[in-house]
């Protein structure tokens, strides 16, 4: 038999579960898996039955951050550019993203959970922007994540002194959005899952896209892409919204354009 893929890939409905699979290395992340990792999330993007993502990682962990002592060949530069477009990739995902995080997440293992829209962790989880303790500044997105998160000088206290937190310490911060037991995550993540996978998808894509968007423009920006925003989703899931209102039923969101949109209630 050969061995296991470093990426594993399971669909449950509408919900796609993505696993690091190296636990020989606490998921660490090799040049096969930053590969793996790129072309799972361009296929999600690009996979409209895809409603939600889950990324987590096997055996305890999530990821110990780059595999440094697995670098391929070639230019460092040409190589940082391979992580950042697995980076872009995961932050181009129009669907909600939810990272499980039940053990340690460390540097670019770290920032890869906090590119999720989403962060469940269990209590025994530990969180670390390492790169100072390996000579390194902060990657993968986190200087663009962290004061959009946390502010400045929390963020500037995190990268700089590469503290390990603890999973309530990460939380009370704003970087993780539940904390949950260990026995219990697994069923709190797949109904967060089947939840969001349930919503509209677009108007939770235009949603997602808003407030990301949102930091950096005007109130007059932000204004003009609300009304955008809300004209498609006017065409698309709100007259099925409206009728099960109506009717007093449960909407079955399917993101499809229809003719029918002036049914919308017209003050929604």
């Amino acid at each position: 038999m050969g061995e296991e893929p470093v990426l594993l890939s399971h669909r449950d409905g509408g919900v796609l579960t993505l696993t690091l699979n190296r636990p020989h290395r606490r998921n660490a992340i090799d040049g096969e898996l930053w590969e793996a990792l790129r072309a799972a999330f361009v296929d999600a993007r690009d996979d409209t039955s895809v409603r939600a993502l889950v990324l987590t990682g096997a055996a305890g962990a999530f990821c110990a951050g780059a595999d440094l002592g697995s670098q391929p060949g070639g230019h460092p530069l040409t190589r940082m550019h391979r992580v950042n477009d697995v980076a872009l990739a995961l932050h181009e995902i129009a669907v909600p993203t939810v990272a499980k995080v039940t053990g340690v997440a460390v540097g670019a293992g770290w920032n890869l959970a906090l590119g999720c829209d989403l962060v469940v962790a269990t209590p025994e989880a530990r969180f670390s922007q390492i790169f100072a303790r390996r000579g390194l500044s902060i990657d993968f997105g986190g200087s663009w994540l962290l004061p959009r998160l946390v502010g400045m000088q929390q963020a500037k206290r995190l990268a700089l002194l590469a503290e390990m937190i603890s999973a309530e310490e990460a939380r009370d911060l704003g970087l993780v959005t539940w904390l949950v037991g260990a026995d219990e995550v697994d069923a709190f993540v797949d109904d967060v899952a089947a939840r969001l996978a349930a919503g509209p998808p677009i108007a939770l894509a235009e949603t997602k896209a808003l407030l990301e968007s949102g930091s950096s423009s005007t109130m007059r920006e932000a204004l003009t892409a609300e009304a955008r925003a809300q004209t498609i989703n006017r065409g698309t899931d709100a007259p099925a919204a409206f009728r099960a209102f109506v009717d007093r039923t449960e909407p079955d969101f399917t993101g499809t354009w229809v003719a029918n949109g002036q049914d919308a209630r017209r003050d929604a």
